[in-house]
């Protein structure tokens, strides 16, 4: 019982602050949106489909952070303080190099980019705006990222959840003042979001680090200030590097892709479903990101015992926090139906538009526990054991195979309605689970890094 015990409240330190943290994150687009709403459909759907785009650094960024997790989680585990530090030095140092690739993108194309989202020249107009402006926040991000991941292993996850809460407040005041012009600022509509998000981001930035170096000075933590590994192990330490990362790159990648591609599909549809989607991101980043931090959890108590070679423990483990995860799920599966009537009404759009956002969200509900429990499995305990091929075929198989070609086809071929089509192409979801419980139960995740 004590360790049951033991293992529960770790568990609930870990993800408690990480989902609050993922919960504030997600609020920086999530108040964007519900303020740009105010303006229109078309400020609805350019900031959607500039965030889309954004998503793409976003989750490249997150794959990075996710390979530095499993690797600094596995060497804390086993205690080598050298491979902790190398692994966070050169996660650091590929994460400001992807930010600023990103960053030169947005700054020179930025139209060019948001012509392939939409027709609409409106929408696409303001999208460049937006996304010019938000890719100046690309490299605070990065550092941010991979600072929360190296504390979030050390079992200090409420450190960058008091840099998210204060960040979220500067957020929201200067998006009032900026999207509106209130007091003596200028009204800049989706620029003033996207320019609010840029100096919310950086001052958290600038807190996170903050709160590292003194948690580091207490606790006497020295990190090797070097990415590179001393020792005649270096080469099998980057072939290992490279065998986590590249997987998760590619994967992360093509799922966002993916995800972009369905993006097209419902800025091709038109403007008023392109609108309607946009509008349910909010709740869709709120009800996932609630359950986000069983999945961090996961990652990094699953891949200590893994480290410290406990592979009972971490399979018993497992099976718990995928318990937790799907009865969580269905509980705000539930909330989602009885508030979405509510929801929609807090925009100012005609009232067949907010049916038809509503009949998303209903749809999302419906699948929803199935995505928080891929989250979990896929995002979280395969992972942990450095086995990410495994979860770079399942994405792969799920979204290329199924969700693409079903999205395709419901929506350009046999004509559904937005909330038809946006069901059928989630049906992927439910192959990914599939694959991955066969994955799960064989145990062949299941591995220690050397």
């Amino acid at each position: 019982m004590a360790k049951r015990e033991s293992f529960e409240r770790t568990a609930i330190r870990i993800a408690l602050p990480v989902t609050l943290q993922c919960l504030l994150q997600s609020s920086f687009s999530v108040i964007d949106q519900v303020m740009i709403g105010k303006l229109g459909k078309y400020s609805i759907a350019g900031i959607g489909l500039g965030g889309k785009f954004a998503s793409l650094y976003s989750v490249v960024l997150g794959a990075i952070a996710a390979a530095a997790g499993i690797m600094i989680s596995q060497y804390l585990g086993r205690k080598d303080e050298e491979a902790v530090g190398r692994s966070f030095f050169s996660n650091m140092i590929l994460s400001i190099g992807l930010a600023v690739l990103f960053l030169i993108l947005c700054i020179a194309v930025p139209q060019t980019i948001m012509g392939i989202y939409t027709k609409d020249e409106a929408a696409r107009m303001l999208a460049a705006d937006y996304i010019r402006i938000l890719a100046l926040s690309f490299v605070p991000m990065a550092v941010s990222s991979i600072v929360t991941t190296m504390l979030r292993c050390m079992e200090v996850a409420t450190l960058p959840l008091y840099a998210s809460i204060f960040a979220l407040v500067l957020n929201t005041g200067l998006n009032y003042m900026l999207i509106f012009g209130k007091w003596f600022f200028p009204k800049m509509g989706v620029e003033g979001a996207a320019w609010a998000t840029v100096i919310a981001q950086t001052v958290s930035c600038f807190i996170i680090l903050i709160f590292f170096n003194m948690y580091c000075k207490k606790q006497k933590i020295h990190l090797p200030m070097h990415w590179k590994q001393k020792n005649d192990n270096k080469g099998e330490y980057w072939k290992q590097y490279i065998g986590i990362l590249c997987p998760i790159l590619i994967c992360e990648f093509l799922w966002s892709l993916g995800e972009n591609v369905y993006a097209i599909i419902y800025g091709n549809m038109g403007t008023d479903p392109c609108a309607a989607m946009t509008m349910t991101i909010p709740v869709q980043t709120l009800m996932i990101g609630a359950l986000s931090g069983l999945s961090q959890a996961a990652a990094i108590l699953i891949g200590k015992s893994l480290g410290g070679k406990q592979y009972e423990r971490a399979y018993k483990d497992s099976k718990k926090l995928t318990k937790y995860g799907f009865a969580g799920s269905l509980c705000l599966s539930v909330i989602l139906v009885v508030v979405a009537s509510v929801y929609v009404k807090i925009y100012s759009v005609e009232p067949a538009l907010q049916e038809m956002t509503r009949n998303i969200l209903i749809v999302f509900a419906i699948v929803s526990p199935v995505k928080v429990m891929n989250m979990i499995l896929g995002g979280g305990i395969i992972r942990s054991g450095g086995k990410t091929k495994y979860v770079m075929w399942i994405d792969i198989i799920g979204t290329w195979l199924f969700g693409v070609p079903l999205g395709l086809l419901a929506a350009f071929v046999w004509k559904l309605p937005i909330e038809y089509t946006y069901f059928i192409l989630s049906m992927e979801e439910c192959v990914r689970l599939g694959i991955s419980f066969v994955i799960f139960k064989k145990r062949i995740w299941m591995e220690s890094l050397q």
